[in-house]
């Protein structure tokens, strides 16, 4: 597990972390959204500290909104779900933000892009002009940025308590994004469903096809690996592989809903994993090199070898 100050970084509720430039030193620091189970959402950013390539931690601070923590209607097992996007243009980062309650907000930085500070947030919203309404994918919202479908404009991907992959096409520009309607990935002609609920989609090339692929936590606390039997400016997905730890299936104690985010955490250009949970805890998984297979291994509490074993009908 990653620490910070000699110890685990333990957020109070559900952990969701990400690996993100914040402060302008060239060094990515750790996000980590927190809340739920009777705990206040908020976001904090623990700066990194340690040499490139070799992360390292100590304090936190909050992310500030409007001079006070930006804090989020908690619900459940969601408090924030935080990522950070560059949303309209300004050269200044944003904060994008799934909540409990299934809508996304846009938190614009009103600071500068070496010390971020945010306003009180917006809404996103769906639909045509005059019409438009918030978008809201039923509960425990767990937004990504991707660019879809090619066209150099950022789409909105989301996973939600239904299981299902919620798909928002930007058809505005990459600055203003307008989202006309909402779009759900299918599988066989139904709705793709991620098994045992909570999906918590990252959306990357992740076997080195060229193609950008689909992985997802869930609620038992697994990873699973959906390959794209599609194009990458048109992607399908269909049958998956659970992410393996020596040979047996990543799954996290109890019921801790996992919410994973892809990095590269020690800049070798291998793909890690962070992977937040009900334990407050954030787990690592550092890639190995292994030519087009998802290698991972953990740090901290699992300590073994994880490999995704190839699927003919997959990939």
């Amino acid at each position: 597990m990653v620490q910070a100050g000699g110890s685990a970084v333990a957020v109070p509720g559900y952990s969701v972390p990400s690996f993100a430039l914040w402060n302008g030193d060239a060094l990515p620091d750790l996000i980590v959204g927190e809340g739920g189970s009777g705990f206040a959402g908020k976001v904090r950013v623990y700066l990194n500290d340690g040499p490139a390539g070799a992360p390292l931690f100590s304090s936190f601070s909050y992310v500030q909104s409007q001079g006070a923590d930006l804090v989020c209607s908690a619900g459940g097992c969601l408090g924030c779900f935080p990522r950070v996007a560059y949303w309209d243009g300004d050269a200044l980062k944003d904060l994008l933000v799934g909540h409990a309650d299934g809508t996304v907000k846009v938190f614009r930085n009103v600071g500068s892009d070496e010390a971020p500070t945010f306003d009180g947030g917006t809404l996103l919203e769906v639909g045509p002009a005059g019409a438009k309404v918030p978008i809201n994918v039923g509960y425990r919202a767990t937004p990504s940025v991707a660019d879809w479908n090619n066209d150099g404009r950022k789409d909105l991907v989301s996973g939600g308590l239904d299981a299902k992959i919620h798909v928002f096409i930007n058809e505005g520009t990459d600055a203003a994004p307008d989202f006309l309607s909402e779009m759900l990935l299918s599988d066989g002609g139904s709705d793709l469903l991620v098994p045992g609920d909570r999906s918590s989609p990252v959306i990357l090339d992740l076997n080195g096809d060229g193609k950008k692929d689909l992985l997802s936590g869930n609620t038992d606390g697994q990873l699973l690996l959906y390959g794209n039997t599609g194009t990458d400016a048109a992607p399908s997905f269909s049958a998956y592989v659970f992410v393996e730890a020596d040979g047996t299936p990543i799954d996290l104690a109890d019921w801790p809903r996992s919410r994973p985010s892809v990095c590269d955490w020690t800049g070798d250009g291998y793909l890690d994993v962070l992977i937040g949970a009900g334990d407050g805890n954030v787990h690592l998984f550092q890639g190995l090199p292994e030519p087009a297979t998802l290698a991972l291994l953990a740090v901290g509490g699992l300590g073994v070898l994880a490999r995704r074993r190839r699927r003919q009908s997959v990939l």
